[in-house]
């Protein structure tokens, strides 16, 4: 049951359409969708297993009645992502930023970081920041999943992102720790931790966030507000409180393809808000979002890098050795071996940044590691860079061994010579093995497989 102080905000705020409203929330949570993951897969490429239907304010988003598609191998390859449709159209509709800097302040599980590493494309950089470390590892698991292979995952506080990225990125999102409003048909918990108190205390915390988060956006950068909650404290009065704070920033409108599906922002006695929006239930399929795009509108340069010292190291002679002959091998491209570092003895291909002294939970793609002389290649080499290598094991929805390989199990490799293969699943990287006689070595993690 809805808290009554929370329907009586609502019907306050919404007058005519509460009923509908209140009828949308009571039928329960039962839309399902899903996004396309274009660093891996085409919208076009994606040949669904299941019936699906456009979402029609995104290019690759869908909705779809399947409960669990975690059980498919197009997940397992990254294809595809599940996303709400509200969170799917604070993104929807951003301006172009291929090729950009962009920075995701609150970024766990990652849904939002991936819509983002898919807009800049693999010349871009994504800095996807998380303050809970648990909620890192989950990040840091999508993030390998999704193949991106540009991005730096960090756990720390927005504070301390604004001192090493001053002037920095082109677009920083802050999709903000919210009282959860929009997710009471889909979390219990989020319904149970209700009141007006937590609602006043997670304003306070957004406005820390925000003034944090402004200083990374260079001049003429933008910086995307969302939560998933309809309270105006913590959305159209958050937003005009923050640009009284921040007279460098101004509002921006939302494209038109995402107004039919949202309501626009409530005017606020500070400055008018309405270029914001809001997704509701029952206007459109899916949970509560509100979303607003601001500017910096001042002429400061952007920073060129960042401002602290590069922490990565150069690898040794020897492993450069072993890294050097195992591209040669696997690529047919041992130079490769020359962009790989360490980073507190870690071998990754670092996204094109400097990379941080702490807080670094994962950047770029891990490499592997060394024992011996002998080089065991990580999981998201494969998941990030299956395509480059020379032998492939290709897989497809209605060949046997995709459901042996996910089950962990050796499966045939005919006519491949022998070597570490990436196995692909309809063209998209799926995992690695290593091909001996005729036969493939399954090298899919233990915590993945079915």
């Amino acid at each position: 049951m809805l808290p009554s102080a929370f329907c009586a905000r609502m019907k306050a705020l919404l007058g005519e359409e509460y009923p509908a409203f209140l009828q949308a929330m009571a039928e329960g949570w039962a839309e399902h969708a899903l996004r396309v993951n274009t660093v891996k897969c085409g919208v076009a490429d994606f040949a669904s297993p299941f019936p699906v239907t456009p979402i029609p304010y995104t290019s690759d988003g869908f909705y779809h009645a399947e409960e669990k598609i975690g059980k498919y191998p197009h997940h397992h390859a990254g294809m595809i992502y599940s996303q709400d449709p509200g969170a799917m159209s604070a993104l929807a509709s951003l301006p172009e930023l291929r090729g950009a800097r962009v920075l995701d302040t609150c970024a766990a599980p990652g849904g939002k970081s991936a819509q983002l590493a898919a807009a800049i494309g693999k010349d871009g950089v994504l800095v996807a920041n998380e303050y809970v470390p648990s909620r890192c590892k989950l990040l840091v698991g999508n993030i390998e999943r999704l193949g991106i292979p540009n991005a730096l995952v960090l756990n720390g506080e927005v504070r301390v992102l604004s001192n090493r990225f001053p002037d920095y990125f082109d677009l920083t999102l802050v999709d903000a720790p919210c009282s959860g409003e929009g997710m009471f048909r889909k979390s219990a918990d989020a319904l149970s931790m209700w009141s007006e108190e937590n609602v006043r205390a997670c304003a306070a915390r957004q406005a820390a966030i925000l003034d944090d988060a402004a200083a990374t956006v260079r001049g003429g950068g933008y910086l995307l507000y969302s939560t998933c909650t309809f309270s105006v404290e913590e959305n159209e009065a958050q937003v005009a409180a923050f640009l009284a704070r921040h007279t460098d920033f101004s509002l921006c409108d939302f494209p038109a393809a995402v107004h039919p599906y949202t309501a626009q922002g409530f005017p606020t006695e500070v400055t008018d808000t309405k270029k914001a929006r809001r997704f509701y239930p029952h206007i459109a399929p899916g949970e509560g979002q509100f979303m607003a795009l601001m500017r910096r509108t001042c002429d400061a340069p952007q920073a060129d890098t960042p401002a602290y010292k590069n922490a990565a190291a150069a690898t040794s002679k020897q492993d450069k050795a072993v890294l050097s002959a195992f591209f040669e091998g696997a690529w047919g491209d041992g130079s490769v071996a020359e962009r790989v570092v360490s980073l507190h003895g870690n071998l990754v291909l670092p996204p094109d940044l400097p990379l941080p002294p702490t807080g670094v939970f994962a950047a770029g793609v891990a490499i592997g590691e060394i024992r011996k002389g002998v080089l065991f290649p990580h999981h998201q080499l494969f998941s990030a860079y299956g395509k480059r290598f020379i032998r492939q094991i290709n897989l497809t929805a209605d060949d046997p061994r995709t459901a042996a390989y996910l089950h962990g199990e050796i499966i045939a490799a005919d006519g491949i010579p022998n070597g570490y293969a990436a196995v692909l699943f309809e063209g998209c990287p799926l995992g690695g093995a290593k091909v001996v006689d005729g036969m493939a070595k399954n090298l899919y993690p233990k915590g993945l497989r079915q």
